[in-house]
């Protein structure tokens, strides 16, 4: 078999590689004969699923002429190929002809793409295996770049197969009426509780492909917070949380989480000083923290690109994530903004977080530190005006979350203390007020 690794969508001309003619065939005439079969189609397969070079050129000649607008059956065409001068390219008026001479079933329409589609991945596997084979010969090249661009394209590849499909009105409509009969019969929250009860309340819980910002001023918990809404909610649904650490080490990290599920006061679990209590709730922690899929990346200076990779071959292990986690915005950088400016880069970097929660269909809460405007006024709450500062965070987010606690609070350091979660911002829910209390010696949040 002949084979070049010049192109990893290469399709070869070789019978024994996989391919169904027969579908190929059938949804070409499907296309000349129907609308909503072209909305379908068009909507999930490239031109490189048909197998056949004069499928590819016909299925470019028809998807060229839907976006243009230009009316499609066997008379526009012909037309068009022939003045293109692509009709002898496809075969000749015989090929065609015998397209409109099929009677295709359009209630299969379904099946026949999936038929297609499957062939074109099961290509495209054997593709990268070639490519897999041949980088693996080339010495030059470092392990680590080969596996790295093998679990790119293997993510890739698992894209191309949940690539969604176009639906029509009829069928959207419908699907929300069983959402909306479902919760009405079930009532649970839409997305993943954070644990805190009136949190949930109002935001139905973190929404999957969602940017949510939780910011302060120093010392007013962010990192905590982060932290217990991580650990509520990777024990509530056992989903694959990601706590990305720009500002403390892995092990700074995994104290707090401990001193928080065990209440243990952070100075002593520190210095080891534990009675024997002690020793039994860490022991039964750690048994419990050691089976879920919580994983902590503390890299410094960490761009969109890393904590994508990252995603990714968290994704390619856990078959799935449930929440991504970044401590905090200020702290990351975007390789690929040339400028000086750095409230411009920041804008990126959110807008780059809302198209990474997206990508992944995954919450991402994202820290911020706020503007030191705030500590200017009298009353020293926090407004979303002092994101602004952050570059496009207020634009980009879904739900703003500013803390705050006062400071008489945070001198006399009491037990439990008041700390208010203000919705600032939600973009398909109120806004208000929550407040939860909060340990200081643990770092633990609690429900009022």
């Amino acid at each position: 078999m002949q084979h070049s690794n010049s192109n990893s969508n290469q399709i070869f001309i070789n019978d024994s590689l996989p391919h169904n003619f027969l579908a190929e065939k059938i949804i070409l005439s499907c296309l000349l004969i129907n609308t909503e079969a072209l909305e379908m189609t068009l909507g999930t397969l490239p031109i490189e699923a048909f197998y056949f070079k004069n499928h590819q050129e016909i299925y470019r000649a028809i998807t060229f002429m839907y976006k243009n607008k230009i009316s499609i059956d066997i008379v526009t065409l012909v037309t068009f190929l022939q003045d293109n001068g692509l009709l002898q390219k496809v075969g000749g008026l015989k090929v065609l002809i015998e397209l409109i001479s099929q009677f295709p079933n359009l209630i299969y329409l379904k099946e026949y793409l999936s038929l297609v589609e499957d062939k074109f991945i099961r290509r495209s596997l054997i593709t990268l295996g070639y490519d897999l084979i041949n980088s693996s010969y080339t010495t030059n090249i470092s392990l680590e770049s080969i596996l790295k661009e093998l679990e790119n394209k293997l993510f890739h590849l698992d894209n191309k197969m949940k690539i969604q499909k176009l639906i029509n009105n009829t069928e959207l409509l419908d699907n929300i009426f069983f959402e909306l009969k479902t919760k009405s019969l079930n009532p649970i929250l839409y997305g993943l509780p954070s644990g805190f009860y009136d949190l949930d309340s109002l935001t139905q819980g973190f929404q999957r492909s969602d940017l949510i910002i939780i910011a302060g001023r120093p010392s007013m918990g962010k990192t905590a917070l982060g932290l217990n809404i991580a650990a509520n909610i990777i024990k509530s649904s056992k989903l694959p949380v990601l706590f990305f650490s720009l500002e403390m080490s892995k092990e700074q990290i995994l104290y707090r989480l401990l001193s928080m599920e065990t209440k243990i006061n952070q100075m002593r679990l520190k210095s080891g000083k534990l009675y024997q209590n002690d020793w039994d709730k860490l022991n039964k922690m750690i048994k419990i923290f050691s089976k879920l899929p919580f994983f902590i990346d503390d890299t410094f200076n960490l761009s969109i690109q890393d904590i994508k990779t990252k995603i990714k071959k968290i994704i390619f292990e856990q078959n799935k994530i449930g929440l991504i986690i970044i401590d905090y915005i200020q702290l990351m950088h975007n390789s690929n903004v040339k400028t000086k400016n750095r409230v411009q880069e920041l804008s990126e970097i959110t807008r780059s977080l809302k198209t990474l929660a997206r990508e992944f269909n995954t919450p991402v809460i994202a820290l911020s530190q706020l503007s030191r405007n705030v500590e200017n006024r009298i009353d020293q709450k926090p407004i979303l005006s002092d994101l602004r500062e952050s570059g496009s965070i207020e634009q980009d987010a879904d739900l703003v979350i500013l803390l705050y606690r006062n400071k008489s609070s945070m001198i006399n350091l009491s037990d439990d203390q008041s700390t208010q979660l203000i919705i600032a911002k939600q973009r398909n829910g109120p806004t208000g007020t929550v407040k939860l209390k909060f340990d200081e010696k643990s770092t633990k949040f609690f429900n009022f």
